[in-house]
């Protein structure tokens, strides 16, 4: 029988730093993306053993999925991003400035979490690649709602997209060595164009 078939005994505490050890699940689900991380290897990183991997999270799903959530509420959440902007045009720029400077954080792997943990093979990688897609259309609609507020719906859905492909490929440059300057430059030169509002 599979450890994750056991339940957890209720008001049993954990024998680890919880947050410590996703924090460790994360960094190397961001380095190595979701499929070339085996159980063998998180558990080594987060300081803990199978059991309580399965115990406190479930399963290797469910722990990239906390991961995945734990990455987008970082200093800042995208709504909060979007949601204090005092323009369409800042909004995009904070969101441009977050992923440059997330993508080349000094004690961090370069690029994106969403970007590099791109899964395929499985049904379960392809179920997981689906909900990165959902997370990624999120953001795309938020922002897409934001600029439909100074916009037409036609410009406001070319802007969102545009934005969102500049946020891509930052992560693939930051993941081949592009430094911070680089990306900052490309995140000005990605603004040069926006329409007033």
């Amino acid at each position: 029988m599979k450890p994750s078939a056991h339940p957890r005994r209720g008001g049993r505490p954990l024998s680890f730093d919880r947050d410590a050890a996703l924090d460790a699940a994360m960094r190397l689900f961001w380095q190595q993306g979701y499929e070339a991380t085996s159980v063998a290897e998180l558990t080594q990183a987060m300081g803990i053993t199978p059991p309580s991997l399965y115990a406190a999270f479930g399963d290797k799903r469910r722990l990239f999925r906390a991961a995945v959530d734990r990455y987008l509420t970082g200093a800042r959440t995208v709504e909060q991003i979007i949601g204090e902007a005092p323009t369409a045009r800042d909004a995009a720029r904070d969101l441009l400035m977050a992923a440059a400077l997330g993508d080349t954080g000094e004690s961090t792997p370069p690029g994106c979490l969403l970007a590099s943990s791109l899964v395929t093979g499985s049904a379960e990688a392809a179920a997981l690649r689906e909900e990165l897609a959902e997370i990624r259309r999120g953001i795309e609609a938020r922002l897409r709602a934001r600029i439909a507020q100074e916009q037409d719906p036609g410009e406001a859905e070319a802007l969102a997209g545009h934005v969102m492909a500049v946020i891509q490929g930052m992560s693939t440059l930051a993941k081949d060595g592009a430094d911070r300057a680089k990306l900052l430059a490309i995140v000005e030169t990605a603004l040069a164009g926006w329409p007033p509002g």
